[in-house]
């Protein structure tokens, strides 16, 4: 059912002040040492906000029992609504025990009267000996999370997945706790509200259960804007109606138009209805064994990551707590964020901004790996819980897919049990039924990944394709895998900026190498596949050089992940690919350290970040080696306008002397995706990829870019080094110099040479692009973004990978 936003005559007081906890031995009565706790929140976030408590150190709270109280005040019925307890709860009422939850991603409704002043208290019980006392084993082993009594229990694996993720028990009333009382003529029990996109036309469809408290009861009104249509009453206690909108804006991804949003309301009687905003779009699966969403009729290519979470230790649930990592996910180029079944059901916020941002959301119930419990009062819990959450997001339009889980059935397959005990009537029953009954406007995948002769097989379904990354395959491997849709792809060990290693573990730190991801009971971690990508790509043994130049290790650690992760993008998103979409695990780190994240657990973009920026680019232009057809360039539109663009082809010999100069004026049909071969710009022969070996290659680089014909702005380019990106250190005469204008300060770059991997260094301000390719001649401005507020003027140094000495620069006050 719908949310909510507000009725008349109905009050939602939060319970957020004056919350205490303490903490005690299990079963033990609370003593006199508590300490105050932000409501919602968690046990971890009180203490760190006490000073008791740093990321990482052990924290054994789920050895413990954990006791909150508050005191309110009222006069009359009312209802209790706790959102979220994390996990083994009772909730006591002056000394009445009034709710049992054992289950972290229920929330409760629990009629009280008030009269006065009462003592409200919620324990959270010690999770570990309710594992203990649960029997029964699943099916097959689990190394993944830690202890394998979790398959029993609805909480989170974050904090129990030692691979790659901090020890942070999940522990407390995580969402708000909430007081509602109603005194209007008219209650509303629930709201069920679809909005769908027919033709160019919307339809809403609104059923309220209600009650009028009244003689008689009034008609009502559903409308959107000054669009209006009846609401009827079709039985006791509930009314109907329907909505037509001709012609209304639909609600598109950004990449490929406006994310419109529409108000919807309700009235009757006097009493009016907030119902939030809705969009109208319509999202079908492609047919056939891959997996490819269309929206609105359109191929959309989904490009993003896999979420963490804003801060594990307080678990938050905020617009604010999620707008900076979601801006960051816009600004990135992203069409798709997934919340994989290892994490938590994010909050109402994270969907309202991503409705608003045109970012379609991967829904993952929060099941992963796990051979679950088969029985009935499972089973009922589960469904709860996907009730829940499906009717909150039910006017969502940015959800776009549901899953069953993560890897349960790769898990089995993995471990060779036979084929049909890979899957669960869970995610194949349960699940789907709960999907199909609240949104069957949405897609539903039973797990991921699924599909093919095995569940982990790239060229059908959906994958989990680690080929490039883990498995150490070459990038061409990114073809030949015939990927179909990446549900996770391209870990890495990322390197976060220099500015973040401050207070940070030492690259050659015991400390460090415990925060880099690892697969458990694997002999490598996610550092040494980055030291393979980058002794292939660049060249070089990557344990001497940490030894002999940490700084360049470093410097070439944080740009090799991008550079992979470009190679691989432009494959999938070719004209031709195989290809529907490839999401990076992960978006966000945990903690400080090299993570799998693409941005740093402060939310400062890391190298690939800006790598997977210009990968994402919804107007784009491709270079792909095609052997002896020499290269091909890609030119992609996804955008609903034609885009008239001139395509530039250089050459350049040492990265200065340009051998060849080409280019040609032409348009971008809107959603459009096109080849031209890179041979048919020059009136000449000139061997491009250097697959002829007419003796020695005449050039080292090959720059092909889009620019506005009438501003001469750059669109987009793209870089093709012959034989490989081994670089020679040489003098670049790079050049830096700092503008201030009104919005801010500007940096202003150029090369005499082609400059690698351009970026810069400054304790007060961060390029808001950097780590890209500069070619010589060309200006680029870039923009400058205080790290501080009251930040004073820009003071750094430019890198690139194949320069010789950085180039400082210091703006005037």
């Amino acid at each position: 059912m719908a949310r909510l936003h507000a009725v008349t005559g109905r009050s939602v007081t939060p319970l957020s002040a004056g919350w205490e906890l303490c903490v005690t031995e299990p079963g033990a009565t609370p003593g006199g040492d508590w300490l105050p706790a932000p409501v919602p929140g968690t046990v971890a976030q009180a203490l760190r906000e006490a000073g008791l408590y740093r990321l990482g150190d052990p924290l054994p709270l789920h050895d413990r029992d954990v006791w909150y109280r508050v005191r309110l005040s009222g006069d009359g019925p009312c209802t209790l609504r706790f959102h979220g307890l994390a996990t083994i709860a009772e909730v006591w009422l002056d000394g009445k025990r009034i709710l049992a939850s054992d289950s972290m991603f229920q929330s409760h409704d629990v009629p009280v009267t008030l009269r006065g002043t009462h003592a409200l208290r919620i324990v959270f019980r010690a999770l570990n000996p309710v594992l203990k006392a649960r029997k029964g084993r699943g099916r097959w082993p689990v190394r993944l999370a830690e202890p394998a009594g979790l398959r029993t229990v609805r909480t989170t694996l974050l904090g129990h997945m030692p691979g790659w993720c901090p020890p942070v028990p999940a522990v407390g009333p995580w969402r708000p706790v909430e007081m509602i009382t109603e005194d209007g003529p008219l209650r509303v029990r629930s709201a069920d509200l679809r909005a769908t996109l027919e033709g160019r036309d919307g339809r809403l469809s609104l059923t309220l259960a209600a009650a009028w408290n009244g003689s008689a009861s009034p008609p009502g009104w559903l409308e959107v804007g000054e669009a209006r249509a009846p609401l009827r009453w079709t039985g006791p206690g509930e009314l109907r109606g329907d909505l037509r909108l001709p012609e209304i804006e639909p609600w598109w991804p950004h990449s490929h138009g406006n994310p419109a949003l529409h108000a919807v309301r309700a009235s009757v009687g006097d009493a009016r209805i907030d119902l939030g905003s809705t969009g109208f779009r319509r999202i079908e699966r492609e047919p056939g064994d891959g997996f490819a969403l269309r929206i609105n009729g359109e191929r959309v290519f989904c490009r993003g990551a896999c979420w963490s979470s804003p801060d594990i230790v307080a678990l938050p649930g905020t617009r604010d707590a999620y707008a900076p990592w979601l801006e960051t996910a816009w600004q990135t180029g992203m069409t798709m964020l997934r919340v994989p079944g290892i994490a938590t059901y994010e909050a109402d916020a994270f969907f309202d901004l991503c409705d608003a941002m045109g970012i379609l959301v991967w829904q993952d119930f929060m099941f992963a790996n796990f051979d679950y419990p088969a029985d009935e009062p499972f089973f009922d819990g589960v469904r709860r819980e996907a009730a829940q959450f499906l009717d909150r997001v039910q006017a969502s339009p940015s959800l776009a897919v549901l899953c069953g889980g993560s890897e349960a059935e790769q898990q089995a397959a993995m471990l060779g049990l036979p084929r049909e005990r890979w899957s669960q009537p869970l995610f194949d029953t349960v699940l789907r039924d709960e999907a199909e009954r609240a949104r069957p406007d949405v897609p539903y995948v039973t797990n991921s990944p699924t599909g093919g002769p095995l569940p982990f097989a790239a060229d059908a379904g959906v994958t989990h394709y680690y080929g490039v990354g883990p498995y150490l395959r070459p990038l061409e491997d990114a073809r030949r895998a015939s990927v179909r849709f990446a549900s996770e792809c391209l870990a890495f060990a990322n390197m976060p900026a220099a500015g973040a290693l401050s207070g940070v573990p030492a690259v050659h730190d015991p400390r460090w190498k415990a925060r880099v991801p690892r697969d458990p009971g694997a002999p490598w971690d996610f550092e040494d596949v980055r030291d393979h990508y980058l002794r292939t790509l660049y060249g070089g043994d990557p344990m001497v050089l940490r030894y002999e130049d940490p700084d360049r290790y470093a410097r070439l650690s944080r740009a090799v992940t991008g550079e992979v992760m470009e190679a691989v993008f432009a494959e999938w998103r070719r004209a031709g690919s195989s290809c529907a979409g490839g999401l990076v695990w992960m978006f966000q780190d945990v903690w400080p350290g090299a993570g799998w994240g693409v941005v740093d657990s402060a939310g400062v973009p890391k190298a690939a970040w800006h790598a997977l920026r210009r990968a994402f680019r919804p107007v784009q232009v491709l270079l792909t080696d095609e052997g002896v057809n020499g290269l091909a360039i890609h030119l992609l539109n996804e955008t609903a306008e034609p885009v008239e663009a001139v395509l530039t082809l250089t050459a350049l010999r040492r990265g200065e002397v340009p051998v060849l100069r080409a280019e040609r004026t032409l348009t971008l049909p809107p959603r459009s995706a096109q080849v031209v071969p890179a041979a048919s710009l020059p009136d000449r022969f000139v061997d491009l990829t250097g697959a002829y070996r007419f003796g020695p290659p005449t050039h080292d680089a090959v720059v092909a870019a889009l620019f506005d014909p009438r501003s001469g702005a750059p669109l987009a380019d793209a870089f093709h080094f012959v034989r490989g990106g081994r670089m020679e250190r040489v003098e670049l005469g790079l050049g830096a110099r700092v503008e201030r204008t009104d919005e801010g300060w500007l940096l202003v770059l150029s090369s005499r040479r082609l400059a690698r991997s351009v970026h810069i260094e400054d304790d007060m301000f961060r390029a808001a692009e950097e780590w890209f390719h500069l070619p010589p001649g060309e200006e680029r401005r870039v923009r400058l973004i205080p790290r501080h507020p009251g930040a004073a003027v820009p003071d750094g140094e430019v890198h690139a990978l194949n320069g010789l000495d950085p180039t400082r620069y210091r703006g005037v006050a």
